[in-house]
């Protein structure tokens, strides 16, 4: 392992983040040496590890958690997948990666003939518009605050009329903003998105909110859990036109007590503790 990796976080980052945009680390240090940790769950990303060597900053703490970096590669893999499938029934429809941070997963969809755009705020915009340049014309960066209202039409997405439908991907996003916000962003994509349009988020359970310093990862960052499911209702009811899809569990297989943590969990609560969602829009 790359030896800067193993000073404190605090006293050797040469980048500072603000609380919510700090938890770009977590994804980055997983994509950057969990291969290794999982090679079945590698991601492949050629981006994360010269990325984090020009940031100079400390992800050692990150790594110490082998849960969390499974869950990056894990569900990496299955927003991978559900973006490729996507892609391959719309092959020239754009996609989204709403609160990018330093995820770079144009380098794995790009089909030659989709678009794609990666948002985030400006403070992490200005920090990817150096590490991680545009890849080509169909491949453009943006300023997006989910909290705020109005976002479709700042972005300049497809009006809800286009014949081509539109990919959104929120990870690690939703689970830091107010119940309230979430509720408006997904109201936004129904209201908006054109028919067939999907949207791909992570999310964690009601009973997570306000227990990011008990995450051995986000603790380090000083990130609030803010908003979880309490009901799978929870998912479709901002809008009619929304619609659950499928659900993915993304912890089963890091190991078999995980596997039932996750299942009973799901079980007895009816939401899952942490899993992937991927809703759609109707006509």
């Amino acid at each position: 392992m790359d030896q800067r990796v193993l000073a404190p976080l605090r006293e050797r980052s040469s980048v500072k983040l603000d609380d919510v945009p700090s938890t770009l680390l977590i994804p980055l240090a997983a994509r950057a040496f969990g291969d290794a940790m999982f090679p079945t769950f590698a991601a492949g990303d050629a981006y994360a590890a010269p990325a984090l060597r020009k940031m100079d900053v400390d992800v050692s703490p990150f790594l110490r958690d082998k849960p969390s970096v499974f869950g990056v590669l894990s569900r990496t893999q299955v927003f991978k997948q559900l973006a490729s499938d996507f892609f391959e029934r719309h092959p020239y429809a754009i996609g989204a990666n709403l609160g990018c941070g330093l995820t770079h997963y144009f380098q794995w969809l790009d089909n030659h003939t989709n678009h794609w755009l990666d948002a985030d705020v400006a403070q992490v915009m200005r920090l990817r518009k150096r590490l991680l340049p545009a890849s080509n014309k169909r491949h453009l960066n943006a300023l997006v605050d989910l909290s705020q209202p109005g976002w479709w039409q700042r972005l300049g997405l497809p009006e809800r009329r286009s014949e081509v439908p539109v990919l959104l991907m929120c990870e690690g996003v939703l689970m830091y903003l107010e119940a309230h916000e979430v509720d408006h962003v997904l109201h936004e994509f129904g209201q908006n998105a054109p028919a067939g349009s999907e949207m791909l988020f992570d999310t964690l359970s009601w009973l997570a909110i306000g227990c990011a310093s008990m995450h051995p990862s986000v603790c380090h960052t000083h990130a609030e859990f803010k908003w979880g499911s309490k009901h799978m209702r929870d998912f479709t009811a901002p809008h009619p036109r929304l619609a659950l899809r499928s659900e993915h569990s993304i912890m089963d297989d890091y190991d078999f007590s995980m596997a039932l943590a996750s299942s009973s969990f799901r079980a007895l609560w009816g939401v899952p503790l942490y899993g992937l969602m991927r809703l759609s829009v109707g006509d």
